[in-house]
């Protein structure tokens, strides 16, 4: 097959970007592979280009380019297809609807993937007739706004696949919304087995990463790590991760850092690339988030053998963890929870190194060669299924000349495509 992925921007830092990469990778071995990065910022991918697959992009933002695109008359007039709850909104343009619209009316692939809400709509809209049109979802239904989701209910009528990163996620959109005839899978992400040998469950080191953003609740370790430290001043914690633009959340965790009395056991360690050295020089994980759309980073410890101490919060970490097996889940919100989920950890050597080893044989079934069968088996059996040309282009056709279409008017379009289903099924 010949897959085609479409991508924000291949050239920057980020989970979708590490999953895309880590998919297509995988699918090269046996697939013409390529990912389309509608933004080039710099001239080499900051992760590296996946071996095997071919990366081109759309629209150049490097001054030193030839081709630079940042003069363009139409890059500063708002985009019209790129729907507007999307959160990227702001970065899309008149240039973007028309780069990516041309991109995809001359696509050839058998299987085109889009990797975000914003880029699932174009999918949906411009895609020619013939590719399988697939839109993975990285986040949470429910973590998009209202008029997101309105916009996602209008317009993925016309994908053929929706993957989500969890199986509740995938629960909400089959239930909550109208989709007839489009199938809905989980498939979670994929994490590559480490170059590190594991950790060994002897250094005194609880390690946590991600962004530092109020979601992620690093104040909340914080505290609850006070506590372990009153108990074990032993042990210390490192924090990796980059904060906002504006570092207002990495001054307010220095700032309580220093309120509890814990500068020489709490580090802030900035961002670090790879990260799999740094996990092998601890022995524990931490993920305190209120919410995770699936948890790359727990998975990343397991996989460098350690236990994670996790928050049970929607929707992935209970998907990942098998409590007091490969790590242990508590409460959202609750430090003493954590703290004590953390000194279980610390004052049992062999269940920390019980639930170590249990952690990396765990984590190998999101190995990207396992991820990428189940995805490579979804986009063939819609291959080989097809559709039912006639009434899809039907309904392709009224959603593109509807762009002004109210709630009201889209149930006709809704029973037009419930008829494509009954009639491909039949």
């Amino acid at each position: 097959m010949h897959i085609s992925f479409l991508l924000h921007n291949a050239f920057g830092v980020g989970g979708t970007i590490r999953t895309t990469f880590n998919l297509a990778r995988a699918l090269a071995g046996r697939h013409d592979v390529e990912i389309v990065s509608v933004f080039r910022h710099r001239d080499e991918p900051t992760l590296g280009a996946p071996e095997g697959v071919l990366l081109r992009h759309l629209v150049d933002l490097r001054r030193s380019s030839a081709g630079y695109d940042g003069g363009h008359p139409d890059i500063e007039r708002p985009a019209a297809v790129f729907p507007r709850g999307d959160g990227r909104h702001w970065q899309y343009s008149r240039l973007t609807d028309a780069r990516i619209a041309e991109h995809l009316r001359s696509l050839t692939a058998d299987v085109v993937v889009g990797t975000r809400p914003g880029l699932n709509c174009h999918i949906a809209r411009q895609t020619r007739r013939g590719p399988v049109r697939v839109g993975q979802e990285h986040l949470t239904l429910d973590s998009h706004s209202h008029r997101l989701r309105r916009e996602i209910a209008h317009r993925y009528v016309l994908l053929d696949a929706v993957t989500t990163v969890t199986e509740a996620d995938a629960r909400a959109y089959r239930s909550r919304l109208r989709l007839p005839g489009v199938r809905v899978d989980a498939v979670p992400g994929s994490v590559p087995a480490p170059t590190v040998a594991p950790a060994d469950s002897t250094g005194k080191w609880v390690v946590a990463a991600g962004r530092l953003t109020t979601v992620k609740r690093y104040d909340l370790l914080i505290t609850a790590f006070a506590e372990v430290v009153a108990a074990r001043p032993d042990w210390r914690l490192r924090i990796y991760g980059a904060g906002d633009a504006t570092g207002d959340e990495r001054a307010a965790l220095r700032a309580l850092i220093e309120a509890r009395g814990l500068y020489n056991h709490v580090h802030l360690m900035g961002t670090a690339h790879p990260l799999e050295p740094e996990w092998v020089k601890g022995s524990i994980a931490a993920s305190t988030s209120s919410h995770e759309s699936f948890g790359m980073t727990i998975v990343e410890a397991m996989r460098c053998g350690l236990p994670v101490v996790s928050t049970d919060c929607p929707h992935g970490p209970g998907e990942i963890i098998e409590d007091g097996v490969d790590g242990l889940l508590v409460p959202v919100g609750d430090v003493d929870a954590v703290a004590g989920g953390l000194l279980a950890l610390i004052e049992d050597d062999e269940l920390r190194r019980r639930t170590g080893l249990a952690a990396v044989e765990s984590a190998a079934r999101f190995d990207p060669a396992r991820i990428a069968e189940r995805h490579e088996a979804l986009y063939a059996d819609l291959v080989a299924r097809g559709r039912d040309a006639g009434p899809r282009e039907a309904v392709l056709t009224a959603v593109r000349r509807g762009r002004g279409l109210v709630v009201g008017r889209t149930r006709a379009v809704r029973g037009l495509a419930a008829a494509v289903v009954r009639r491909a099924t039949a």
